[in-house]
């Protein structure tokens, strides 16, 4: 939970896809065997320190639905109400932002898709972490940041503090 007057946002890209039928339209791709994997631990690693979201938006992409699925499998404490959202299908930062604006709870995690995601993260702290895979935010990256704001419709970029980022698929 966040103290009154945050707001916490946990911005996931999906895991790591399958590419197995290279016929199967982009929104239909499943995650990969490394990706079921690397979606459950990071929900154990989320649970592990409490990041626990009580709203969820979610790319209606099928990689990002079982992103969020292999998530929830972890001993989650907090059920979120669970909203997928179209636009966030290979969404441009500024629709991101938007997207983020209606939200209502003051936990939110937003699962989405590269290059957007990569560049909304970027614009979101006042400083970024050091890591080197920050700017590419591979697949199953997840950065948690907080914002001094009561209410997501206050959100504006550079205002957030990182509080962990984190890879789970190594290279992807």
């Amino acid at each position: 939970m966040t103290p009154l007057g945050h707001c916490r946002l946990i911005l996931t890209r999906h895991a790591k896809s399958s590419w197995d039928d290279p016929a199967q339209p982009d929104h239909d791709r499943p995650l990969n065997a490394r990706g079921r994997r690397s979606a459950r631990e990071l929900g154990d690693w989320l649970a592990s320190r409490g990041y626990e979201p009580e709203e969820v938006l979610c790319s209606t992409a099928e990689r990002t639905r079982e992103t969020w699925a292999g998530i929830a499998m972890a001993p989650l404490e907090v059920r979120p109400h669970i909203r997928y959202e179209p636009g966030l299908y290979h969404a441009a930062p500024e629709k991101m932002l938007e997207i983020l604006r209606s939200a209502s709870a003051p936990t939110v995690m937003m699962i989405g898709h590269n290059p957007g995601i990569a560049e909304f993260a970027g614009m979101l702290p006042a400083r970024a972490p050091l890591d080197p895979d920050f700017r590419r935010y591979p697949t199953a990256a997840t950065l948690v940041v907080d914002f001094q704001i009561d209410d997501w419709s206050e959100l504006a970029p550079a205002q957030g503090s990182v509080l962990d980022f984190v890879r789970m698929d190594g290279r992807g």
